[in-house]
């Protein structure tokens, strides 16, 4: 049994992990035998994802001990075996966890908090495995805001020119008249 302690210390570390990432995953890997759970580690490493196996009361007063951030939706999903997984990036460990369970059904994924939001079952896992990352989406966003500029430049450069002149030419005589 641990000593009271050890569970503020267990608490305070959990509360530090929590506040270091705004991508939170919690699974339950019961029923995995030690192999597949030191494959599950590895995955993780691998993966750019942290993994640590928690007792569920400890890290319900560590969430709420994190200020300025609500988890309370989690809770509900706070019981049996629960590791959680913490990466930068909120599709990493949906990724990982849905590649590691090609070869078994483990783990399954309890719930998420990413950025605020929260998700709830293990019916989740395929829409978070196919959320686009922050800098995805920023690319997308250029290359959506470059896409208009590209067209007129290439309009213009190309034979299209007298058409675009001929056309602002047509605007500017109805406006007139």
């Amino acid at each position: 049994m641990a000593t009271r302690a050890e569970k503020d210390q267990a608490i305070a570390e959990l509360v530090e992990d929590i506040k270091g990432t705004n991508v939170l995953y919690l699974t339950d890997a019961s029923s995995m035998n030690a192999e597949a759970t030191s494959n599950l580690r590895r995955a993780c490493n691998k993966g750019g994802v942290r993994m640590k196996v928690v007792k569920n009361t400890l890290l319900r007063k560590a969430m709420e001990r994190v200020e300025g951030k609500n988890y309370s939706e989690l809770f509900p999903t706070l019981a049996g075996q629960t590791a959680v997984l913490f990466a930068e990036k909120g599709n990493a460990p949906a990724k990982m966890i849905k590649d590691f369970r090609k070869k078994g059904d483990r783990p399954l994924l309890k719930s998420a908090w990413i950025d605020e939001a929260v998700f709830i079952g293990d019916n989740q896992l395929v829409m978070l495995s196919e959320l686009k990352g922050r800098e995805e989406l920023i690319g997308e966003i250029i290359g959506l805001l470059q896409s208009p500029i590209k067209n007129v430049i290439s309009a213009l450069q190309g034979g299209g020119g007298h058409k675009i002149a001929g056309l602002v030419k047509a605007l500017e005589s109805r406006a007139q008249a």
